[in-house]
């Protein structure tokens, strides 16, 4: 195809320089609806403009190229570490935030977004194409709009009829993780964690699990699931004023029915509204923003907290920030690891949290790792934390077990 021939070509002439660059494949999401809906010609324009987004957001020096249906090369030189290509990431999502009006035809593209490096990812221009797009697929199965390749991406086979009868069989598991109060030095909340092990003892991280639920019509049955084995082993908690926090998937708000669930298992088990924490990926909430805001609207009105789940990670603007109506930011690990030792680290956690201190959102630090970290963030006014220094996740009955045990002592 020509326009294989010239991204090749272009990356060929860019890898001949001999410096790193960052290579993206862009997919604009749903572009082909425009011609199916309203016509080759429209559709030719939608893509034209598509185009036009592109290159207006980014450098002089940057090239762009149209790569087939709804996909774009977006090559980047002198851009060899994944931070700076970040930015170029988060202005071209920012290019598609609003509608265009092609032609008379209203339109917006979700932008779905793949990352490979020369030289680390690949010496040759095919190689590195292909792992850009194998890092945009990626992303989709994780339910995440940018993805870069990781060449240790290891994936274990999951058979679809064996998750699912794990699911309606009730052989996942919840885990439970402590939230701690930083200040009071107590315990006051619970990240609840699904985890699986197979028939063949194989264990599955959520990370491999998850999104293959999502791409298939499990993640409604595996919602299901973590909402009542959540709020079940909550409930044997008894009268404790220990928050509950439940992670919902994106794709299942997408589906609809997340907030009726939620208010039968309520009823069901006898859980007050006012001590559920419903978490959401940064990264989730933008993948459709009007259905989030409805539904986490839905659940504030029942009287649920609703909290931003590792923050820092994904690609939401603080505009996104500042609409969505939550009650509590919680702040990824990879922000509060290095906040011991690099002082700039520091200085952005701590403004992070002042930032959410002024939308009236409480703030979680994940990743707690040691004493020290404990301390930084305690003295810069961190409500929450979690982590392995804290209290590593386990078995939801162990952990209630022991909790009610010391609480009576």
């Amino acid at each position: 195809m020509l326009n294989q021939r010239e991204i090749l070509a272009a990356l060929e002439r860019r890898i001949s320089v001999g410096s790193g660059f960052a290579l993206l494949a862009v997919r604009v999401c749903d572009l082909r609806d425009v011609a199916i809906r309203h016509g080759a010609q429209r559709g030719e324009q939608a893509e034209a403009d598509a185009e036009r987004l592109i290159r207006e957001s980014l450098r002089p020096v940057d090239e762009a190229f149209r790569a087939g249906d709804e996909l774009f090369a977006v090559i980047l030189p002198d851009l060899p570490a994944r931070n700076h290509a970040l930015l170029a990431a988060t202005r071209l999502f920012k290019s598609f935030e609003r509608p265009l009006r092609g032609d008379g035809v209203p339109w917006q593209g979700r932008l779905r977004i793949g990352a490979a490096f020369f030289p680390q990812d690949g010496g040759d221009a095919d190689t590195l194409w292909r792992r850009a797009q194998m890092a945009k697929q990626h992303a989709a199965r994780r339910g995440e709009p940018c993805g870069f390749y990781e060449v240790r991406e290891s994936r274990i086979d999951i058979d679809y009829d064996e998750l699912r009868e794990s699911i309606e069989s009730n052989r996942l598991r919840a885990y439970f993780q402590p939230l701690w109060d930083l200040r009071a030095r107590r315990i006051v909340g619970v990240e609840s964690l699904a985890r699986w092990t197979t028939a063949r003892q194989e264990i599955v991280p959520p990370d491999q699990f998850v999104p293959f639920a999502e791409q298939s019509d499990l993640i409604v049955a595996l919602t299901h699931w973590s909402i009542n084995a959540t709020f079940r082993h909550a409930a044997a908690l008894g009268k404790s004023d220990l928050g509950i926090a439940i992670n919902l998937s994106a794709r299942a708000v997408a589906r609809g029915g997340v907030t009726e669930q939620l208010r039968d298992a309520l009823s069901i088990w006898g859980i007050a509204p006012t001590s559920v924490i419903a978490e959401f990926t940064e990264t989730a909430l933008v993948e459709d923003f009007d259905r989030t805001v409805r539904t986490l609207r839905q659940l504030r009105d029942l009287g649920m907290r609703v909290a931003i789940d590792d923050f820092g990670t994904g690609y939401a603007s603080l505009m996104y920030l500042s609409r969505f109506p939550a009650t509590d930011l919680k702040i990824d690990k990879t922000l509060i690891e290095p906040i011991g030792l690099d002082a700039r680290a520091a200085r952005l956690a701590e403004s992070i949290i002042q930032l959410a201190h002024r939308l009236d959102m409480t703030t979680t630090a994940e990743g707690i790792a040691d004493a020290n970290t404990d301390r930084l963030l305690m003295e810069m006014g961190c409500d929450y934390g979690q982590g392995f220094h804290l209290g590593a996740p386990q078995p939801a009955d162990k952990f209630i077990e022991r909790f009610c045990a010391e609480t009576v002592g």
